[in-house]
């Protein structure tokens, strides 16, 4: 197996790291009226909007331990799931201004997990 690079260990760790964080600071905010006062504004139900919340960040979970392993599909379903994500998002959400910094977050770690040694990574644990 080839060796990974650096960039995959950290964007990996760091998503490992954020969705442990995200899944205690959601928790916690389940009863912050602000919070349910925003996401009340939206067309999608509170409720659906936890469960696609704590999804993805079991999804993030997931696909940062496969990537760490060099699974091309965790690459691809996070990306898919990320952008599915951003669309329902664009969508539904009364606040869009909310979404920038995880656009931005997003762009960063897409750049990371396809540069060309990224690519030579995953390419090669799938061919093994």
């Amino acid at each position: 197996m080839k060796e990974r690079p650096k960039s995959i260990t950290v964007v990996c760790w760091c998503l490992i790291v954020s969705a442990c964080i995200f899944v205690i600071s959601g928790t916690t905010s389940i009863n912050d009226p602000m919070v349910q006062e925003i996401m009340s504004k939206s067309q999608i139900p509170p409720s659906i909007q936890y469960v696609m919340m704590y999804a993805g960040l079991i999804i993030t979970l997931v696909c940062s331990i496969a990537m760490l392993k060099g699974q091309n599909w965790a690459r691809m379903l996070y990306v898919g799931w990320n952008v599915l994500g951003f669309i329902i998002a664009l969508t539904t959400s009364p606040v869009k201004a909310l979404m920038v910094p995880g656009v931005i977050i997003f762009l960063i770690v897409v750049f990371f997990l396809f540069r060309p040694k990224a690519n030579e990574y995953f390419k090669a644990t799938e061919t093994a």
